[in-house]
């Protein structure tokens, strides 16, 4: 790629998160973070019943699942139980409060926004994914 597309990119990048600031203001002390990882257990949980902040860390690719866990624990999103036989594994399930989040700012508001945006084709957006997420591949290699 030449180095004045590299630039649109970024420009396309800059203008992504800006994107992400429009999304619906979010109840008090909720952000954007958790309602990704919320939706993250939420998929998890169509698996499997016991999910580890370990299982979070590995669908996400992300370190650092510790410390949104609690804060989402505090908030009442989601609740910690210790495994019966080895107290030290622990599993995290949504509340009935985190579903009600995921069911609003994810499902309705990404249904709604469907509508809008059905001229886009799931192939365009698919190579928009796959280039975004090998631009973030490239610029975490070069820390």
């Amino acid at each position: 790629m030449q180095r004045d597309k590299i630039k649109k990119v970024m420009d396309a990048c800059y203008l992504a998160k800006r994107v992400r600031d429009l999304l619906p203001k979010l109840p008090n002390g909720v952000t954007s973070t958790h309602i990704h990882y919320l939706d993250t257990i939420r998929k998890l949980e169509l698996k499997t019943t016991n999910i580890k902040v370990s299982d979070i860390s590995d669908e996400l690719g992300l370190p650092g699942v510790t410390k949104i866990t609690k804060d989402m624990e505090k908030l009442g999103l989601v609740e910690k139980k210790a495994a019966k036989t080895d107290g030290r594994v622990v599993f995290i399930k949504i509340t009935a409060s985190g579903k009600d989040l995921v069911d609003k700012y994810v499902d309705q508001y990404f249904g709604e926004l469907s509508a809008e945006l059905d001229d886009i084709s799931d192939a365009d957006a698919d190579n928009m994914i796959e280039t975004i997420e090998k631009l973030y591949e490239v610029m975490k290699g070069r820390k």
